[in-house]
């Protein structure tokens, strides 16, 4: 819609618009606005006088798609009802390419997300990062960009070896050996329920060999893991094996001897990482030539990179900020740009119950589970407010906030507007011919804005992924929610003189609440309760 405004301006006005529309708070002031300082410097004139020109101009042609006014040093525009309703007809005319952009050069999006080491359930240091970036692929794919999302596994390393060691004793432990646990070791009631699953699948011989066991047990949590993020409508395309691509340690150091900035102390390898402003240098061969963690993840990006994306971005936690400029430095080393590489940090989530600090898991030691959260409050509240707040802010919620049934409820409140949408077509004897092709001509101030509200999701979706900011659907969502519902109860609908382009924009509304909650992986509600 912003797009077809401004070729429209363009080709009254006779040459490009340098500024941008931008669009003011209050719609009843105008749906968009154009500063004119930039232009107004190039003429050498007042921004006012050249805002007045623009207006005039714009006014006198045979335009009936917009109206102009001059405010200072910006040109204020008003949509008028034809070109709102000439959007809404083709919207609910083709509802799946509501919000669609077909790029002429489509950007390559490389989304890695979650990466927890395949140890245990995923928990709720993982849930806020899974969400996020399944939101962010989705919104790049219905904006016509070309996406891979892909689960890096930790499968290599201490880890996973004590991952087999706490299978094996807690398996002795259950027969009713006496062990002796070591000072860390993983524990919880999965462990507990792999156990018989991998007796009867290997025989009870496995347990005396923990590397086989270990890499049974990773195999099993990764199924768990799986199923997790499926049970929350979360389904990643590729999962890279860290050991799988051990193998390319070798090339990978030559590749990065080429910077000249590897050097050995002490027995080690290391990159001089503090040259790209790393606070020291990093460790990438040990004395014994077994590569550290940071050269797993080294050779996992020369990977990456290799295969010519746009963009390669990582979602971590909060915990890795730290970790960010030695990979960079290595990327860098590679001979790769590495301002390509985009890190989002996620941070810490608290949750509450009964305004007190929230604890249900037995089963993960003090770990909550992503499967716990989910029990408590549904997939859809789940994925909605660990996405409603940007990822750089913590998090704190209620539980029992996302339990109502009011205006408090965000979840509740955003699929109320749908539902009633879907009720009141229900009680109506109009078809949808005659919804569709009602005329916005009738509207009050109030209803235009709605429209334009409902129609602007495109804009909204573009800048949440170019900032990568998903919380803002979220934030669009409640507004036209509020919107939505505020005209409801101050027109009546059914029976009414305008009761099919009442109906229209209504269904316009709920067109773009049902596509924004698509995004984030909610299925709207068209009864309450469903």
């Amino acid at each position: 819609m912003k797009n077809t405004l401004k070729a429209r301006i363009e080709s009254i006005l006779g040459y490009d618009l340098k500024a941008k529309l931008e669009q003011p708070k209050d719609k009843n002031l105008a749906h968009y606005a154009m500063p004119v300082f930039v232009p107004a410097k190039e003429l050498k004139k007042a921004p006012p006088q050249i805002a007045t020109e623009i207006a005039e101009k714009l006014n006198s042609s045979a335009n009936d798609d917009f109206s102009a006014e001059a405010v200072g040093g910006y040109v204020n525009f008003k949509l008028n009802a034809g070109f709102l309703n000439d959007f809404a007809t083709k919207a609910l005319k083709n509802p799946a390419d509501f919000a669609k952009i077909k790029q002429e050069k489509p950007e390559k999006f490389y989304i890695e997300y979650i990466s927890a080491n395949p140890t245990g359930p995923l928990h709720i240091g993982h849930v806020r990062g899974a969400v996020y970036g399944d939101a962010l692929a989705r919104v790049a794919k219905h904006l016509g960009h070309e996406v891979r999302t892909e689960y890096y596994i930790n499968d290599a390393g201490n880890q996973i070896d004590l991952l087999g060691l706490s299978m094996a004793l807690r398996a002795k432990e259950l027969a009713g050996e006496p062990v002796s646990y070591p000072e860390k070791y993983y524990r919880g009631e999965y462990i507990d329920g792999l156990i018989p699953v991998i007796k009867e699948r290997y025989g009870e011989q496995i347990f005396s060999d923990e590397a086989q066991l270990a890499q049974i047990a990773k195999d099993e949590v990764l199924k768990i893991i799986k199923k997790d993020l499926a049970d929350n409508n979360i389904f990643i395309e590729h999962w890279a094996s860290e050991k799988e691509r051990y193998g390319e340690l070798e090339e990978t150091i030559a590749q990065l001897a080429k910077s000249e900035q590897m050097y050995k102390k002490d027995g080690k390898t290391f990159i001089a990482s503090t040259k790209c402003g790393d606070d020291e240098d990093r460790v990438v061969v040990r004395e014994d030539g077994r590569p550290t963690y940071l050269a797993g993840d080294i050779i996992y990006h020369r990977y990456k990179f290799e295969q010519g994306f746009d963009h390669y971005i990582n979602i971590w936690g909060a915990d890795h900020h730290g970790y960010i400029a030695r990979l960079r430095a290595a990327i860098h080393f590679l001979g790769y740009n590495e301002s390509k590489l985009e890190v989002i940090l996620m941070q810490m989530v608290n949750l509450l119950k009964d305004a007190k600090p929230f604890k249900i898991s037995k089963r993960n030691g003090t770990a909550i589970l992503m499967s716990d959260i989910a029990a408590q409050i549904g997939s859809d509240a789940l994925r909605y407010i660990f996405i409603s707040k940007s990822a750089n802010t913590p998090l704190e919620f209620d539980i029992d906030e996302l339990k109502k049934t009011d205006s408090s409820n965000p979840v509740f409140y955003i699929n109320y507007a749908h539902a009633r949408v879907h009720q009141v077509r229900a009680k109506s004897s109009l078809n949808a011919e005659s919804i569709a092709n009602a005329d916005f001509s009738v509207l009050s101030p109030e209803g235009l804005n709605l429209a334009f509200n409902a129609l602007n999701l495109n804009s909204t979706l573009e800048a949440a992924l170019s900032k990568r900011e998903m919380h803002k659907i979220c934030e669009y969502l409640r507004t036209l929610a509020g919107d939505f519902h505020k005209f409801y109860n101050e027109n009546k609908v059914l029976g009414s003189e305008h009761e099919s382009t009442l109906l229209k924009l209504f269904e316009l509304c709920a067109l773009s609440i049902r596509t924004a909650l698509g995004l984030l992986g909610i299925k709207a509600a068209d009864v309450m309760g469903e």
